[in-house]
């Protein structure tokens, strides 16, 4: 059977990490977090102390800085290496979420870690999730998702996964982070947050994760029936 691109486009704590993984696993494709390449970024830059307007600094980084997804033999989850070190706990801390929308609205990031997505997506079969998908890294996708959600709800969402990691913070203080992301990500020169032409919404307020991974399967379904693949 035809292997597609499946883009997942939306807002932070929508459910798009989750679903997407949901669908890859289903559909036996490869799953790749987006998001999590530009905390890695912005990890390294911070435990580095380099900072963010040194761009000759950062384009070394990103020369030097070897950055990869490894499946976990008991979890089965895809988890960030930075230099063939395990970081994912690290990369989903509150002060990364804090710093990561500067990183990602740097010029020379964008176009390194694009470059990287578009090589890891080019033989198709792949789940992407991420803020630039649909519209930048793979613009031909098949299938294009745009989620979003209700703020709070999202905030909610963020505080419960946070705190699972012991990391407790108060919710107006996500809320603030939340639309402080929203903004920088939908206002940045370099391929902005913004839903594209083709892609269906997807409104996960109110919708359970299996309603959502339903609804990406029906869409992939429709998708290969109207390419003459299904």
């Amino acid at each position: 059977m035809k292997q597609l691109v499946i883009a997942i486009d939306g807002y932070s704590s929508c459910g798009k990490s989750t679903t997407a993984k949901a669908v890859a696993h289903l559909l036996h494709y490869a799953y790749v977090d987006t998001g999590a390449m530009y905390r890695g970024v912005t990890l390294h830059l911070l435990e580095h102390g380099i900072a963010f307007d040194d761009l000759p600094a950062v384009d070394q980084v990103l020369k030097d800085l070897t950055i990869s997804f490894r499946r976990h033999p008991q979890t089965g989850r895809n988890e960030l290496f930075l230099d063939g070190v395990n970081r994912e706990d690290d990369i989903r801390q509150m002060r990364i979420s804090n710093s990561v929308s500067e990183v990602s609205v740097i010029p020379q990031v964008r176009h390194a870690l694009v470059a990287q997505q578009q090589r890891m997506g080019r033989k198709r079969g792949v789940v992407m999730d991420g803020r630039d998908i649909g519209t930048t890294v793979f613009p031909d996708a098949e299938v294009k998702i745009f989620m979003t959600a209700d703020m709070e709800l999202r905030a909610r969402r963020r505080q419960m996964e946070l705190a699972e990691k012991g990391e407790h913070v108060l919710l107006v203080d996500i809320i603030d982070n939340l639309r402080k992301r929203d903004h920088i990500d939908s206002t940045r020169a370099e391929s902005p947050l913004r839903r594209a032409t083709d892609a269906v919404m997807l409104d996960t307020t109110h919708i359970t994760i299996s309603e959502q991974v339903d609804f990406v399967i029906d869409q992939v379904s429709s998708a290969l029936f109207a390419a003459g693949w299904g």
